[in-house]
């Protein structure tokens, strides 16, 4: 049987690269099957203030018989008008001429140690081995008065076919942030106190 060079140059691409012609597939290290995680305690201040400190918390324990293989946590602020996509301690504003159209409620100062990732609105903050317990902050800023919505979900692994058992695995903090800054003073040794009486 003679082949036209078509199906020459096809084959001799295969050979080549055998994982894009029914060889290996990219995913097939992924994790696959169900993980029992929970959310044993979960805080965040429901009422703050301009340029105060707040934290937000997340406990998580595994409470499955299997290691988890990438603790991922998603945190997005609900938007401010109907249809426009979710921000992480940000929503999202109309201006075509911002550089970005996200425009923060907090400033981040840090986030979970280890935890940044590809994905928007991601922390990936790695393994969680059976019966064991992480506690994740991220520690913000408040700079924009209003109320908000911060929601919170997990997820065993960024890829592969996971999915969650039954527990505690998202939730939301209703927040309210009042316009008027924290008190401050500069005590006598040139420090910032913030929130005592002048």
């Amino acid at each position: 049987m003679r082949l036209s060079h078509g199906r020459l140059a096809v084959l001799a691409l295969c050979a080549l690269a055998p994982a894009g012609c029914g060889g290996e597939r990219q995913d097939a290290g992924a994790p696959s099957g169900a993980f029992a995680l929970a959310v044993t305690d979960a805080s965040f201040p429901a009422r703050q203030r301009i340029a105060e400190p707040a934290t937000l918390r997340l406990e998580v324990a595994n409470t499955g018989e299997r290691d988890v293989p990438e603790l991922a946590v998603t945190v997005e602020t609900e938007p401010g008008t109907e249809g426009q996509a979710p921000a992480s301690f940000a929503q999202r504003g109309d201006d075509p001429a911002l550089a970005s159209a996200a425009r923060p409620v907090w400033v981040l100062d840090a986030g979970p140690s280890g935890g940044e990732s590809t994905y928007a609105n991601t922390w990936a903050v790695g393994p969680l081995g059976e019966g064991r317990t992480r506690t994740l902050e991220w520690r913000l800023t408040a700079v924009r008065p209003g109320s908000y919505t911060v929601a919170w979900r997990l997820a065993p692994a960024l890829e592969g076919e996971v999915t969650l058992a039954d527990g505690r695995t998202a939730g939301a903090f209703d927040v309210t942030i009042a316009d008027d800054p924290v008190p401050a003073r500069v005590d006598g040794d040139g420090d910032v106190i913030r929130g005592g009486a002048p």
